[in-house]
């Protein structure tokens, strides 16, 4: 799960902070931790632009909106409250400092019946919007790798 996964990183984070790193030897310094991803993205302005595009494609799909419980969920769901819970997600996943406050994967995505082929559309949709904004391979690839440890919370159907 995203937030099991984020609080681990956390707290990870927070012990290198508290007790960082030394190198042996009588003058070591503190190792310098590298930036987060959500830093190397460039925070949350150009998070919420990608998400902001992103969820523009993703909704007018008409492979994805093939799917009727997909297709009644954007009719139901303001594009906007998708892009602001997706934006927060992006947001802590990435190391940034918001909080998602939305459901869980499984609980958000399991009524719609999401096939392995409508994933894969909507990772295809994805690197599309990231190669646009030029973010970089890989920042990308992180990016692709969180969400791959959401899919099995997203995809149920083989088909």
């Amino acid at each position: 799960m995203i937030k099991s996964k984020f609080f681990l990183w956390a707290w990870l984070a927070v012990s290198m902070a508290v007790f960082p790193v030394m190198a042996e030897g009588d003058n070591a310094e503190p190792a310098t931790p590298s930036p987060s991803l959500y830093d190397r993205l460039g925070g949350l302005m150009p998070i919420s632009v990608v998400v902001n595009d992103f969820l523009d494609v993703l909704v007018v799909d008409d492979e994805l909106n093939r799917n009727p419980a997909i297709d009644a969920a954007r009719k139901r769901v303001p594009v906007a409250y998708l892009k602001y819970r997706v934006t927060s997600m992006v947001c802590q996943v990435t190391g940034g400092d918001c909080e998602y406050r939305g459901r869980a994967m499984r609980e958000t995505h399991q009524h719609l019946n999401i096939t392995e082929n409508e994933w894969d559309r909507m990772i295809a949709l994805f690197k599309q919007v990231l190669a646009k904004h030029q973010v970089p391979e890989q920042e990308t690839a992180e990016l692709l790798d969180i969400m791959a440890s959401t899919k099995a919370d997203i995809v149920i159907s083989k088909s």
